[in-house]
Formats: structure tokens, C-alpha cells, sequence
């Protein structure tokens, strides 16, 4: 790997020489990832490279693609998103697949200890409204500007996640019930499609002192509606047990919601955000049903499957809370 990575070194930094430091990152990565760094006449330039893993088909069906993914990083730091800079892009000849280079950032990603680390007490109130005003500038991205995504709006989400449903052969009552109460509710299209980042939650962003520097992991982004980023922003499964926090275990909602506001320059439709974070929690149900099924069968012994599939039940507890009647 080093040898590949020098050779990409030497064609995308300007003045490298050689790299070190070279590891692999695997926590949370559905994509290959690894960190080194450039050496080069000005000092060391920290950097990571993304390529895409060995996936089935069905499996990268719902990935933008590397290239979007790179395209998608250039045009977000113009549109004043804080994303890693892109550095390149990979060729065949590297080796290493379809991916690219990009600048390694400093801070934390792990989002328990955004939430409890004192490093960040003096920061942390600022992070829901700040979250807000990022996904607003993501959400005004132009759309000429865009490289080829898939369009989906909240009906084709929930007939495309019903179909994985009944793929897996799980019979799990709660998600019936949730999947026909988001296909009576699902909100017509409002306007035009907007890019939507679909993974905007505690743990894809790096925070620094000064707060978020960098929004990660744009592989799930297509076009859609913009009030998908706020629901799934605010599902019980990203607060890490700060559930009185609802907007990324950060904050509250109208924090959230105001600081959206203040970019866009509309307020939020929050029945629409809810209808999002019902989706995104049986979405997540879905997932882990089908990961605790690979572990049981042997299809996939990672226990990191076990883990994860064991939260479909707490997914199940969060659909009753979110479809309760209210007064």
C-alpha cells in the first residue's frame, strides 16, 4: 500500500517526495479508507484516500460513486460547506481503485464523545443551530452545477425500503404497522429537487474547537426533499443516549430548525421533518434486521453484525414512540 500511495502522492501534491504514516482506518467505514502523509518540500501534508470497497452490485445500489462523491466535495467547499479539500482523483493506474484524495482534517468524529467530552462543552450549544445552517447551504448547492444523482422523494424512498423489507422474509409486526403509516402519510413533492445529503447525522462530522469543520460521508447523497436532512438528523439512533437532545443528541429542534431558517431564508416544515424521522428510524430497523439476520445465518460472522442487529428491537421501541397518538 505504501508503495501505491507514494505513487499517488507524487502525482497529486505538488513537492512530495515520499509517505509515511500510512494506516488503515476502519471504524464505522463503509468505504475503504486510509490515512498518510505527503512529505514534501513545505512539510508534511496529512491526507486520506477513499476508494471504493469490493461490494456487491445490489450493495452499491444506493451509492452515488466515487466520482459524484469528488465532484460533490468541490462544489459543497465553493458553496461555503466545510468539507475535507480535495487533493485528486484516483486513476487505474494506481491500483487502489475508484476513489480520490483528500485532505486529512483534525478533530473528532466519534460522536459519544462530541456529546461528553469537555473538550467540546464550550462549543457544543452552537452545534444544532450550526448543523441547521450547514444542511441550508448544502440544500442551495446549484443544481446545474451537480453531477448525475438519483432523484427520490419520500414515496420512493418507502416503496424501496418496503422491497428490502420483504427481500429479507423478517416478520416483525412494528415495521408493518410503521411501512403503511408512512405510505398513507408520505408528503407529495414540494418544488423542485434539491441535493440532499442522507447521511447528515452525529458521527459523519468532524468537530473541531471552533465547531464543525468538515461534513464526511456524501455517498448516500441523491436528489430529494431538503426537510430529509433535518428527519434523519434528528432520529434517537444518532443522539447516543441524549434523548432529550433531539437534534443529534446536540440540542433541541428549534435550534436546529432556526438555525436552517436563518440560511434558507424559509422556515421548516416540521410534519414533514417528522415523516423523515420515521422513515429514517425504520430505515435503520430494516438495516440492522438484515444485519443480525447475515450474523445468525452465517452469511456474515463479524460480530460487529451481531452488535448492530441486536438494535432492530430499539428501533421498534422508537416507531411506537414516534407513531404514538398525540393529544
Amino acid at each position: 500500500m505504501s508503495s501505491r500511495l507514494h505513487a499517488v502522492a507524487l502525482r497529486c501534491i505538488a513537492g512530495a517526495s515520499g509517505v509515511t504514516g500510512v494506516r488503515e482506518i476502519t471504524s464505522g467505514a463503509s468505504q475503504s479508507l486510509w490515512a498518510f502523509d505527503a512529505l514534501t518540500t513545505q512539510g508534511v501534508v496529512p491526507l486520506i484516500v477513499r476508494s471504493a470497497r469490493l461490494w456487491s452490485a445490489e450493495a452499491q445500489a444506493g451509492s452515488a460513486g466515487m466520482a459524484a462523491e469528488a465532484a460533490l466535495l468541490r462544489l459543497a467547499a465553493a458553496g461555503g460547506v466545510p468539507v475535507p479539500a480535495l487533493r485528486g482523483e484516483l486513476t487505474p493506474e494506481d491500483g487502489l481503485g475508484e476513489g480520490y484524495v483528500m485532505q486529512r482534517l483534525e478533530g473528532e468524529t466519534r460522536g459519544p464523545r462530541i456529546l461528553r467530552d469537555s473538550a467540546f462543552d464550550a462549543v457544543r450549544p452552537q452545534l444544532a443551530a450550526q448543523c441547521g445552517a450547514i444542511m441550508a447551504r448544502i440544500h442551495a448547492l446549484p443544481r446545474a452545477s451537480l453531477p448525475p444523482l438519483r432523484t427520490a422523494f419520500a414515496h420512493d424512498e418507502a416503496l424501496g425500503w418496503a422491497e428490502r423489507l420483504r427481500a429479507g422474509g423478517s416478520v416483525r409486526p412494528v415495521l408493518a404497522w410503521a411501512l403503511r403509516w408512512l405510505l398513507d402519510h408520505a408528503p407529495a413533492p414540494q418544488g423542485d429537487a434539491v441535493l440532499v445529503h442522507a447521511d447528515f447525522r452525529n458521527g459523519n462530522l468532524m468537530v473541531g474547537p471552533e465547531g464543525i469543520c468538515g461534513v464526511l460521508d456524501w455517498e448516500l447523497a441523491h436528489l430529494g426533499d431538503p426537510m430529509e436532512d433535518l428527519g434523519l438528523f434528528c432520529m434517537n439512533a444518532w443522539r447516543y443516549g441524549h434523548i432529550d437532545q433531539p437534534a443529534g443528541g446536540l440540542g433541541s429542534r428549534e435550534a436546529l430548525f432556526a438555525g436552517y431558517a436563518g440560511v434558507a431564508g424559509m422556515p421548516v416544515d416540521a410534519a414533514r421533518v417528522h415523516w423523515w424521522e420515521v422513515f429514517g428510524t425504520f430505515k435503520w430497523c430494516v438495516s440492522c434486521d438484515s444485519m443480525g439476520r447475515a450474523f445468525s445465518t452465517g452469511a456474515d460472522p463479524a460480530l460487529e453484525r451481531a452488535a448492530v442487529g441486536r438494535r432492530a428491537s430499539e428501533s421498534e421501541l422508537e416507531l411506537l414512540h414516534l407513531l404514538a397518538p398525540r393529544n
